[in-house]
């Protein structure tokens, strides 16, 4: 595997999984309701205790496509 096919792919990672992480906060701000009431089904939690999971799933995906797709991708730009 090539430098520039490990680039690309990782680029491509970090696309994926951006896209993923704008359509889980567009689904918290938008829909939030209704997913709080699937939510509810399945786990006797409040609402702040939703947020608060919701938010800090979000911030750790956030931190593993940072240390995982954009550092390496970063490191290997400059590297060439």
């Amino acid at each position: 595997m090539t430098m520039e096919i490990l680039r690309s792919f990782l680029l491509w990672c970090m696309i994926i999984n951006y896209g993923i992480l704008a359509l889980w906060a567009l689904l918290m701000m938008t829909p939030h309701e209704w997913m709080y009431r699937i939510w509810s089904r399945w786990y006797r939690i409040s609402i702040e205790q939703f947020d608060a999971i919701q938010l800090l799933g979000i911030l750790v995906y956030k931190t593993l496509i940072i240390v995982f797709n954009m550092v390496p991708f970063i490191a290997l730009t400059i590297v060439r």
